[in-house]
């Protein structure tokens, strides 16, 4: 059974061409206490829709799909 970073790693994996699509990018940094920490890039770096991005499709996605994730941050925004 892969471990749970594997397992973040994978969905975000999948995630990646869609977010690529519209001139952005993902990239996984860290999990740790639950939450799953990520670098937006791209168009996503600056993007004012950031947020529901990240709260209303990557995070409720990494939720349902590997048991444990909490949440998930930007890392630009959570320094």
């Amino acid at each position: 059974m892969e471990n749970m970073e594997e397992q973040i790693k994978n969905v975000i994996h999948k995630l990646r061409p869609y977010l690529q699509r519209d001139g952005g990018d993902i990239e996984y940094v860290d999990f740790k206490d639950g939450i799953v920490y990520v670098r937006m890039l791209g168009a996503c770096a600056g993007c004012t829709m950031i947020d529901e991005t990240l709260k209303d499709g990557v995070e409720q996605i990494l939720m349902e799909e590997v048991p444990g994730v909490l949440e998930v941050q930007n890392i630009s925004s959570a320094l």
